[in-house]
């Protein structure tokens, strides 16, 4: 069941926030709003409410997730950034 939801999170979730993300100005309020988001979709899947305070990284684990949206928003944006260094 949980890696149903963490294939479910990572093709329908991810795919769904972070197109285009590559030429975003990375600022702090997109990295916590892009959190927030995340977190609450999260909390959905784990069946948690906010009002459990249960931790986001306990969370994280439970759906065997490695890394943050906004990680994944930087590395793709680092890798873009390479990319477009190479054709020039």
């Amino acid at each position: 069941m949980i890696d149903s939801k963490r294939e479910l999170y990572s093709s329908c979730v991810r795919s769904s926030m972070l197109p285009g993300s590559e030429t975003w100005p990375v600022r702090k309020e997109n990295e916590v709003a892009l959190q927030q988001a995340e977190m609450t979709v999260v909390r959905w899947m784990c069946g948690v409410k906010l009002q459990d305070r249960v931790p986001s990284k306990g969370l994280r684990e439970r759906l065997g997730l490695d890394d943050s949206l906004s990680t994944t928003a930087k590395q793709v944006e680092i890798v873009w950034a390479c990319a477009v260094k190479r054709r020039q």
